[in-house]
């Protein structure tokens, strides 16, 4: 969902659990997708790095065997839409930049069951995985403060919980 108000661009996306028979593969990767962009959340503050955040989702995902789309990042919103920073989602990349005070911007991880890589359909914006697998995103608009973030897309005290924290519990590790 994309909001525009009183001049100012904010962008906000959520994966939903559909029916009475959710497989266990499809709750997992709903509910990692989701936490995997509050471990992005946790780091940002002044003085982190953009490139940091894909860092933070990248190991996150990668050790519940799930993979990250290259393709998209997060993006700057403000009086413009799309813009700068550039906020990738993988581990490794060569995204540049400091968060600073003032600077807001969106954090919006596609997980994957299968493979990261992705294609575009002929309508020119339907992304599906190659290998046919699921998918789930969720996303905020993150604001830096003085001294850490504020997530402006926030749910608010009395909207729902989320499906899926309350319908998967994950399995313990086997480490």
């Amino acid at each position: 969902i994309s909001v525009y108000y009183k001049g100012m661009h904010a962008d906000l996306n959520e994966t939903f659990l559909i029916g009475e028979s959710v497989s266990e593969s499809s709750k997992h990767l709903v509910y990692h997708a989701y936490q995997c962009l509050q471990e992005a959340i946790k780091i940002c503050k002044p003085g982190t790095m953009y490139r940091e955040v894909g860092n933070a989702i990248g190991k996150y995902i990668q050790e519940q065997g799930l993979s990250v789309v290259r393709t998209y990042c997060g993006h700057g919103v403000g009086k413009l839409f799309h813009c700068p920073p550039n906020v990738p989602h993988y581990s490794k990349n060569k995204a540049v930049g400091v968060m600073r005070p003032g600077h807001t911007f969106t954090i919006e991880p596609m997980i994957n069951q299968g493979t990261w890589k992705d294609q575009t359909w002929d309508d020119e914006w339907t992304a599906v995985t190659q290998d046919g697998q699921r998918s789930a995103q969720f996303e905020h608009t993150l604001l830096i403060t003085e001294d850490g973030c504020e997530i402006l897309t926030a749910p608010l005290e009395d909207s729902p919980e989320l499906e899926v924290l309350t319908q998967y519990t994950p399995q313990a590790s086997s480490e």
